[in-house]
């Protein structure tokens, strides 16, 4: 029997309910695919802040390191704004996708029939998408340098943020996403900046050539602020979307609305050796203890870790159908749930899921 080890972090706020709900859904498919999970929790972020004075303890990060995938929940909080920058609990998450070399985020966004109207947008706008963004997760204005804050002889302040690629790293997220592409419907859209940033003229070019070596895909190129306003327009129009750090983060968050909800969509962080998985919707404190919180991003980003780091299709297709069934049944979670209708909560979508996921087998 294969034994794999994943580290779980759940990290703060709805990270700590919706993470155990992605690891039973993870240990049903051990049960009955014949393979052993060993889980390892440990601390990142706020939690880790309050427990050890760092956002990203060495033995968190000697854990990840040590295993073969990584199941994530969420960082960051109120109680934590006022805390140095350096200090803060997403400079833990930020660390590990540095060390960890994680420079290709993967975010689907899938608008299921059954939640069409749960989008805000109109119907014949979202019905039928079926996106993926592809965000470099290690360079641009995140990790830059120069970077900081100084003082001017005015005595007034001047705040330093650098936009900065290599060629290498351009090229490498751009392979990962043409490899994407090829197994979805072979269209790749690059997005950039190229009217106004250099950075953009580079990454323009590398992903120019590198498409040379799939001429199955279809490539085309798109300024991000005409991005922004088609993913609200024509979303269907889009199938691979690889861009860099920023304008991924905005433009994946963005793609949210798609799917009705930031709890319907998971995520995958690739690269390096260990792959780090998680929910896209963020640590969600005004709801966070209430038991209310949506963990199918979780369940999703468990079926991710199968498909990616365990090459176990077959048992990711199971928890995605699983998903379906249960959604097809009408369960709802607060998020996605029409006004006035019946609320499940966190631990009863979890309950329902394995069900539905057990009978599978």
């Amino acid at each position: 029997m294969a034994t794999y080890k994943i580290a779980v972090l759940p990290g703060d706020g709805i990270g700590q309910e919706v993470t155990p709900e992605a690891e039973r859904v993870l240990a049903t498919v051990g049960k009955h695919a014949g393979v052993s999970f060993e889980f390892e929790r440990a601390l990142i972020g706020g939690a880790a802040i309050d427990a050890t004075g760092h956002p990203l303890p060495d033995e968190t990060l000697r854990l990840c390191r040590a295993s073969n995938a990584i199941l994530f929940g969420a960082v960051g909080g109120p109680k934590w704004d006022d805390a140095p920058h350096e200090k803060r609990p997403e400079r833990g998450l930020l660390a590990v996708r540095k060390e960890l070399d994680l420079y290709a985020n993967l975010r689907p966004a899938r608008c299921f029939p059954m939640l069409v109207d749960a989008s805000p947008l109109k119907r014949s706008i979202v019905e039928g998408t079926d996106l993926m963004v592809i965000r470099e997760l290690t360079g641009g204005l995140y990790f830059g340098e120069p970077r900081g804050v100084e003082k001017l002889a005015d005595g007034g302040t001047r705040a330093i943020n650098t936009m900065a690629y290599t060629s290498r790293e351009v090229e490498r997220v751009a392979r990962v996403a043409f490899d994407v592409a090829r197994k979805r419907r072979r269209r790749l859209t690059s997005v950039d900046k190229v009217n106004v940033l250099v950075v953009s003229q580079l990454w323009r070019e590398v992903v120019t050539r590198v498409g040379k070596d799939y001429p199955d895909v279809t490539l085309d190129h798109l300024l991000v602020d005409n991005c922004a306003m088609a993913l609200v327009q024509r979303p269907t129009g889009f199938d691979t979307i690889v861009t860099e750090n920023t304008f991924g983060d905005i433009l994946s968050d963005e793609a949210a609305i798609l799917a009705g909800s930031m709890g319907m969509l998971p995520s995958a962080s690739l690269g390096g050796a260990v792959g780090l998985y998680e929910p896209v919707h963020g640590t969600a404190p005004d709801i966070a203890g209430k038991g209310i919180a949506n963990p199918i991003a979780a369940i999703l980003s468990a079926a991710m870790l199968l498909r990616y780091s365990f090459d176990m299709t077959k048992d990711a297709d199971r928890i995605d159908a699983a998903v379906l069934q249960v959604l097809e049944a009408g369960h709802r979670t607060a998020d996605i749930a029409p006004r006035g209708s019946r609320v499940t909560g966190t631990k009863e979508m979890g309950d329902l899921i394995v069900r539905a996921l057990e009978a599978q087998y």
